[in-house]
């Protein structure tokens, strides 16, 4: 499902990162830029919606019930490989994937639901709280932690909200490759982040890897639909023996190792970052 207008900026920043070998940075246009004033204030607000319990179900309950109907649409087209994986996890757990769409969480939503009946939650950055329009009332209505880069912040808001969520065995999605890249199929290296909450909270790591197969269904004037297989792959545990930021480095390699031989499997080639528009899901090149 296309959100927005043209991507072809897009993708051209895409291809302008791969040749710098920047792959964890930025690459959508017309994002939300906030001042710390902003951002404080955008925070500030979203926790606010939440002290209004009967406001904020409400709000809540019409955002889930636009979900469910948008995951009517898309579950015919995400198909789930690899569930007897996690067969054995109960606890809570932190679930890593590709990003590569607004609601590329749909895919995972799927997963959890095929097999489990618990609650999910999804990490996102405090700009994405500013969007404008129906994305912005989604994040602000729907199961999201924020995050953003102040120490402040994380130690006194993030770590013990994500602690809180996870010790009531809840689901937490964390994009580690940081910035999405619409349509990107490749798997990009996994910042440390998601495996040091891990580490610290004592949960494992739902690995996946979302592989998206092209259709000749046209969805827009720049794409044709594009059909989702969620890759489950082996869980990823901590070391006790070791600090959570030994942890860290080992789980973030381990799993882009995971997502890389999924890729591979997936697609039948090696995994390198030489820019090709068959690397654009869907992409209908001029």
């Amino acid at each position: 499902m296309i959100i927005g207008g043209s991507k072809k900026e897009v993708i051209k920043n895409i291809q302008k990162n791969l040749e710098n070998n920047e792959l964890n940075k930025k690459v959508e246009v017309n994002d939300p830029v906030l001042s710390d004033e902003e951002l404080e204030k955008t925070l500030k607000k979203f926790y606010d919606i939440r002290k209004n319990k009967v406001g904020y179900f409400l709000k809540s309950r019409c955002a889930f019930l636009f979900v469910d109907c948008i995951g009517l649409k898309l579950n015919k087209s995400i198909k789930i490989e690899g569930l007897e994986n996690i067969k054995d996890i109960n606890e809570g757990a932190i679930i890593t994937s590709n990003h590569f769409n607004p609601l590329d969480n749909m895919t995972i939503r799927k997963m959890i639901k095929k097999r489990y009946k618990k609650n999910f939650y999804i990490v996102s950055q405090e700009t994405n709280l500013a969007m404008p329009g129906f994305l912005g009332y989604l994040m602000n209505s729907l199961n999201i932690i924020p995050l953003c880069k102040s120490p402040n912040y994380i130690i006194n808001n993030f770590k013990p909200e994500l602690k809180k969520v996870l010790a009531k065995n809840n689901y937490v999605l964390i994009y580690p490759e940081e910035e999405m890249w619409f349509n990107y199929r490749k798997p990009r290296p996994c910042k440390r982040g998601a495996y040091q909450f891990a580490a610290e909270a004592n949960v494992p790591i739902i690995s996946c890897f979302v592989e998206m197969r092209d259709t000749e269904r046209i969805d827009n004037e720049e794409f044709n639909e594009v059909e989702y297989i969620v890759h489950v792959l082996k869980p990823i545990y901590s070391d006790k023996k070791k600090s959570a930021r030994e942890n860290s480095k080992i789980m973030a390699e381990t799993d882009y190792k995971q997502k890389k031989e999924a890729y591979e499997k997936a697609y039948h080639k090696k995994l390198d970052y030489t820019f090709s528009d068959d690397d654009i899901a869907g992409f209908r090149k001029d």
